[in-house]
């Protein structure tokens, strides 16, 4: 169910309290459980509630940027409580430890929390299979829900859930352990196509998102913060600023201090009755700077260490057979370097939070992707109580991992508190771009043995970018094992001998997971590389990726300096499998047609990899003109992403997910003097319609292994297909990213 609701009434709807009432779609939890004690609702748990009426509620305690999760929650809970589709809502959950992580990033809200959902929506079932059994005096066995009723098989008797949950509410919870799940056969909503719930209000405009949030009194803030990370004001004239019409005041914030983490950068804070006089007022402020420790960062400077770094040796992270042995033996040695610079996340929503003061603590509205980190990084910078944070999720114009920080929802609340009232901050393009989390830039270097047959015996890969600790521990200069687990540790090439080593970097700016995080710049260098070893060898890449990758089996990975993490899970519940990533390498060439007869100009290039438990495998084909221009003709996707819920989502999110690689490909964040040099779309550059591709065509692989990853594992082998068919096309190997100019005349 979707009620209707024009943003002006949902203004109107806001009232002096300042509670958000966002529509039967998105009800805070809390006023949910309020509701729940006042009407004698049927509340087994804390994701699903039934309405006297027999309306069910299921809590969606995920953040919702398109990815579909509140409709992939709702089908695993309806399902389970064989409920009727056409009476569920979805409830949008406040931040709240009681629903465990509420981090919306990693692509694991499914992976995570498929088990605990369907017992969740069980737990409901068995309870009004039990009522309408002492109802009827009869054994629960012969008993079953179906379709929003329990039936009883031998007379035939039926009562709607509306008739039960009196009578259910009075019951106890059954031992978890007993709760029966339905059969994968008798699976209703799991596993389907179904169509989200949320579009029709994206198409209306009525869903809400953080930059729509409104209160009565509210101002506006946009915040002069400084241009190089760890600078701050030394000196400021805010006289000019309150000069312009609406401007009420200006505040300057705390200096930010090491580490990072998900504080605000500081600055100057112009706050007004009005988002665009906020803005013509820091326009007109006058600020001289003190930029601090990374005010000689140079992106050409740092690429030119990085560069240097992974000449040398570096700290071994995973080493197999004898690599030096295998090297003396080889009758040829051959090396190629790879490069990606630092990427923006570029949502098309910038980041914005509003906060108003709740007695000691204060409430937020928020487009985030993690309102438990709000709770906790606003309570440590405020000094209250994690309790005493109230934070509410709105819908998100785009996540990609930048909305997963909590630092502009941090910057409202002490605002808000700063001025005793409601305030939103608003980031402008600008802002985003250039106060980002950045995707660290990063250096590679892979040297293959070759024995007399052709076959490679040996390899040796280098790693080296700032890495995300940066930002939680000041001064590091390693990224932290989980990060090499992402695409590099992990390395699926059955080649006897591997050495695999990771060099030092120190970060100049905020570095922050992106979408796929290092899995991006990893793929792009072995599956390039691999690429690169074909044409070495005369091979068709297809069928020399495959040999690459060998036969199928489990990889141990026990040679690796610190455990492998595997994306938090076990080894035993999601193993390395090499037959299930060459099964993939294979469906996507056969949606592509591997090996048909291409126009002159025109090529086809392939990538694949394992990343966040998921196997993908891409094909692009691509045309490229005398000018230099590429134009993407075809992106062709398999994946096998194990038990999956909704398979239009798992689609959507494979052509989303390989636009992204695309514009990965294409975008490029620089700095100079320490001041980031992009500032919006005209110079940071990310997947126009007219680069994308024409066709798109995604094989999702049956199966019933475990739940894996979805969001995420579509992006790290776009860009290297798209370079390998750029190649195919052209002969020109493009070992760095961004493309740019590199196939200009």
């Amino acid at each position: 169910m979707i009620a209707e609701q024009s943003r002006r009434s949902f203004i109107e709807k806001i009232g002096k309290g300042g509670a958000l009432v966002l529509g039967l779609q998105f009800i805070p939890a809390r006023a949910l459980a309020q509701a729940s004690s006042a009407n004698g609702a049927f509340e087994p748990n804390v994701f699903v509630r039934v309405d006297p009426d027999g309306q069910v509620h299921v809590v969606c305690h995920f953040s919702e940027m398109g990815q579909r999760v509140r409709t992939s929650v709702a089908q695993v809970l309806a399902d389970e409580l064989e409920a009727d589709w056409d009476r569920v809502t979805v409830v949008q959950a406040q931040g709240d430890k009681k629903y465990g992580s509420q981090n919306t990033d990693g692509s694991r809200s499914i992976r995570n929390n498929l088990p605990r959902l369907r017992k969740a929506g069980a737990t409901g079932r068995v309870m009004l299979e039990q009522a309408a059994a002492n109802r009827w005096g009869v054994a629960a066995s012969e008993c079953k829900a179906e379709l929003h009723e329990v039936v009883h098989a031998k007379s035939g008797k039926r009562l709607g859930y509306a008739d039960l949950v009196a009578d259910a509410a009075k019951l106890d919870a059954p031992d978890q352990d007993s709760v029966a799940l339905k059969d994968r056969k008798d699976w209703r909503y799991i596993g389907k196509a179904i169509d989200s719930i949320d579009d029709l209000g994206v198409v209306k405009g009525t869903n809400v998102f953080g930059q729509d949030v409104r209160m009565d009194g509210m101002k506006y803030a946009v915040i002069a913060r400084p241009p190089v990370v760890l600078g701050k004001p030394t000196s400021y004239d805010a006289s000019k600023a309150l000069a312009v019409p609406g401007v009420e005041r200006v505040e300057e914030f705390p200096a930010i201090k090491e580490p990072v983490g998900f504080q605000p950068l500081g600055g100057v804070a112009v706050i007004a009755n009005s988002t665009w006089s906020a803005m013509k007022g820091r326009e007109a402020l006058e600020i001289q700077w003190d930029d601090g420790p990374n005010a000689n960062f140079d992106s050409e400077a740092y690429r030119k260490q990085l560069e240097k770094t992974i000449k040398e040796p570096g700290d071994v992270v995973r080493e197999d057979g004898d690599v030096d042995a295998a090297f003396s033996a080889a009758d040829k040695r051959f090396a190629r370097e790879y490069y990606t610079d630092l990427l923006a996340h570029a949502t098309m929503e910038p980041p914005a939070a509003t906060a108003t003061p709740r007695g000691k603590g204060v409430e937020i509205w928020a487009c985030t992707q993690n309102p438990q980190a709000i709770q906790s990084s606003v309570a440590e910078y405020l000094g209250i109580e994690e309790t005493d944070v109230i934070a509410n999720v709105t819908f998100l114009g785009g996540g990609f991992g930048r909305k997963s920080k909590a630092d502009f929802s941090v910057e409202a609340a002490w605002l808000a508190k700063k001025i005793n009232g409601p305030i939103k901050v608003v980031w402008t393009r600008e802002d985003d771009i250039r106060h980002c989390f950045y995707h660290a830039s990063s250096a590679q270097r892979m040297e293959a043995g070759i024995d007399k047959k052709g076959k490679v015996t040996t390899l040796l890969s280098r790693t080296a970018y700032p890495g995300i600790s940066s930002t939680f521990a000041a001064g590091a200069e390693n990224p932290g094992s989980g990060e090499l687990d992402l695409g590099f540790k992990d390395n699926s090439f059955g080649i006897p001998n591997m050495r695999l080593e990771n060099g030092k970097a120190l970060a100049h700016a905020r570095i922050g997971w992106l979408r796929s995080v290092c899995n991006i710049f990893h793929a792009f260098a072995s599956q390039s590389f691999a690429a690169e070893l074909a044409a070495e060898l005369d091979r068709d890449p297809k069928d020399f990726l495959l040999e690459l990758i060998g036969p199928a089996r489990k990889i141990e990975l026990s040679h690796t300096v610190a455990p492998y993490g595997n994306y938090g899970d076990t080894m035993e519940r999601h193993p390395v499998d090499t037959g299930r990533l060459s099964n993939v390498v294979r469906e996507a060439a056969k949606l592509a047609e591997w090996g048909r007869k291409l126009p002159k100009g025109r090529g086809l290039g392939i990538a694949a990899q394992r990343s966040f438990l998921t196997y993908v495998a891409t094909v692009m084909e691509v045309e490229v003109t005398g000018s230099g221009d590429v134009k993407v003709h075809g992106m062709w996707t398999a994946v096998d992403a194990g038990t999956i819920v909704n398979l239009d989502a798992v689609k959507a999110q494979c052509e989303g997910g390989g636009i992204f690689g695309i514009s990965c490909a294409l975008g490029q964040i620089t700095a100079k003097d320490g001041r980031i040099q992009q500032s919006n779309y005209h110079d940071y550059r990310v997947a126009r319609m007219i680069e994308t591709p024409a066709k798109v065509g995604v094989k999702v692989v049956e199966s019933d292994a475990p739940p894996a990853g979805v969001g995420e594992p579509a992006t790290p082998p776009a860009a290297p297909a798209l370079c390998n068919a750029i190649f195919a096309a052209t002969g020109k190997r493009i070992r760095s990213l961004p493309i740019g100019n590199q196939l200009k005349a």
